[in-house]
């Protein structure tokens, strides 16, 4: 019988394991010997915080990458068909949500194999519950142009998709997130709501809506420099 193919979520910030990790997913991870791994140095990392009773150098952790190779998907999962459980790992958070992992969940659905998401944090969902914006409607657009022309262009763009009552949700990389923010605040017209959302589940969390007119009178800019942000953005009708 074939194993299961896990997605186990793990914590967005270091030392964190025990608030965010509920005790049967950690319970079951501690389990496994196969992982399929964003990144196979933190996802050592990972098993190692919560304890993992083998030795890290006996576990089969396959790195996959930021864009895992759809030609390689039935090899990686070929242990499970043979019966061995696996896990999906991310670097942080939920597998293939804003991470790598959908293609080879497809590939593992299209082989019969048994796939089953463990709960755990999601950067994306925990910024949206804090933004205080639409969390009936939404859209997630991944990382937007570096590009600032290209970047404006779409600012604006997601910004009148977003007068339908859908909020605008995107991430970006740590170095390049207080440019993001400046270019929102250029591009965007001054009744629109912007979410800003950065360490979430750390304690240096930091979660705070404003309209952008707000945001441009406020006496300092978040200090985000140098850490991951996502923005939800959502105009007004």
């Amino acid at each position: 019988m074939a194993g299961t193919l896990f997605l186990l979520p793990c914590p967005i910030a270091k030392g964190t394991e025990s608030a965010v990790m509920p005790p049967d997913v950690a319970a079951l991870a501690r389990t496994l010997t196969c992982f399929l791994a964003e990144n196979a140095k933190s996802t050592r990392a990972f098993l190692k915080s919560i304890d993992h009773p083998q030795p890290l150098r006996e576990l089969q952790i396959v790195e996959i990458g930021h864009a895992p190779d759809d030609r390689a998907a039935e090899e990686w999962l070929r242990p499970i068909l043979d019966g061995v459980d696996a896990a999906i790992v991310s670097e942080a958070g939920c597998p293939a949500v804003a991470d790598p992992g959908a293609n080879i969940i497809a590939v593992a659905h299209r082989l019969g194999i048994r796939v089953r998401p463990l709960v755990g944090p999601s950067a994306l969902l925990l910024a949206l519950m804090a933004s205080g914006l639409n969390g009936q409607r939404f859209r997630f657009h991944g990382y937007l142009p570096v590009d600032a022309v290209e970047r404006a262009r779409r600012l604006q763009a997601l910004e009148r998709d977003s007068r339908s009552g859908e909020t605008q949700v995107f991430i970006e990389t740590p170095y390049r997130s207080r440019a993001m923010f400046d270019a929102i605040l250029s591009a965007c017209a001054p009744e629109t709501s912007l979410a800003v959302s950065a360490d979430l589940t750390s304690p240096s969390e930091y979660a705070v809506t404003r309209s952008i007119s707000r945001w441009r009178q406020a006496p300092a800019r978040p200090q985000i420099e140098r850490r991951p942000v996502v923005f939800s953005l959502l105009a007004q009708r």
